[in-house]
C-alpha cells in the first residue's frame, strides 16, 4: 500500500476543498496555503473565491465554481483540475448545510430532501468525481465534515442530523471500499462551530464553548498528514 503523501510534509502537495468560501472553508483553504499546499478552491459562485481570497487566482491556485449537489457540475470540476494538478493529495469536504426544523411529525419533504442533499448527497457528488483520480494513482485522503450530534437524534433537528448521520455510514462505506487503494476516508465532527452565522444565530449562546475554525481547520490538516495514516472511516469528535 502507498504511504500517503500529506500536505504537512510537501509543499507540492495538491489540495481540494469544497465550501472555501465558507467560515471553515476559509480556515481550512488559510492553513493549507500556510503549508506550502497548491489548492484547488471550490464554491457555488466564483465571485464568492475571488472576494473571500484576493490574489489567490493566480497559476499557483484554483478557483473553481461548482455546485456539490450536482453529479456533473462536480465531475466537470474534477477533470478541470486534474488537468491541471495532474494529481490531487486531499480532499476537504466543507460544504454542507444547517437549519432547525419542525417536529418529525410535521417534517416537509423539502426540508428532508434539502438536508440530505447538501450534507450526504453531496459527498457522494464529491466521491464519485475525485475518488477514481485517488484509485488511479494510489493514495489520498478524504476528509469530511459531519457532527458531533449525528449520533442520536434531537428535538426539532430530525433532518439535520438524519443527514449527517448518512454522512458518517457513507465515509465509513467508502474507507471500507478504498482502503485496499491506499485512500483514506475520515471526517471531523464538531459540536458548535465558531461561525458569524452560528453567532447570529444563536445569540444567547456561549461561543467560548464552541469549536473555532481555526481548531477545526488544524485538526483536517492532521487527518490529511501522514501522521494520520493509521486512521480510517474515523469521526473525530470537536468539542464539549
Amino acid at each position: 500500500m502507498t504511504t500517503p503523501v500529506s500536505p504537512s510534509s510537501n509543499p507540492a502537495a495538491h489540495v481540494v476543498i469544497t465550501g472555501a468560501a465558507g467560515a471553515l472553508g476559509h480556515a481550512t483553504v488559510q492553513r493549507f496555503l500556510d503549508e506550502g499546499a497548491r489548492i484547488a478552491l471550490i464554491a457555488r459562485n466564483e465571485q464568492q473565491l475571488i472576494d473571500a481570497f484576493p490574489g489567490l487566482n493566480n497559476s499557483q491556485h484554483l478557483l473553481v465554481a461548482a455546485d456539490v449537489t450536482s453529479a456533473d457540475s462536480m465531475k466537470a470540476a474534477a477533470a478541470r483540475i486534474a488537468q491541471v494538478f495532474q494529481h490531487v493529495d486531499t480532499v476537504v469536504h466543507t460544504a454542507g448545510g444547517f437549519e432547525m426544523g419542525p417536529t418529525v411529525h410535521a417534517l416537509e419533504r423539502a426540508s428532508w430532501d434539502r438536508m440530505m442533499d447538501l450534507n450526504a448527497w453531496s459527498f457522494v457528488n464529491v466521491a464519485q468525481a475525485f475518488a477514481p483520480l485517488m484509485v488511479a494513482q494510489g493514495h489520498g485522503s478524504v476528509i469530511a465534515v459531519s457532527a458531533k450530534v449525528a449520533g442520536r437524534g434531537l428535538a426539532s433537528m430530525s433532518a439535520y442530523i438524519a443527514s449527517k448521520s448518512a454522512l458518517q455510514r457513507l465515509v465509513e462505506s467508502m474507507a471500507a471500499e478504498l482502503a485496499p487503494h491506499g485512500v483514506r476516508v475520515n471526517s471531523i465532527a464538531p459540536s458548535v462551530l465558531d461561525t458569524p452565522a452560528n453567532r447570529q444565530a444563536m445569540p444567547d449562546a456561549n461561543p467560548a464553548d464552541w469549536v473555532s475554525t481555526a481548531v477545526a481547520a488544524q485538526t483536517i490538516s492532521f487527518l490529511a498528514s501522514s501522521a494520520a495514516q493509521a486512521l480510517n472511516g474515523q469521526h473525530l469528535a470537536l468539542g464539549a
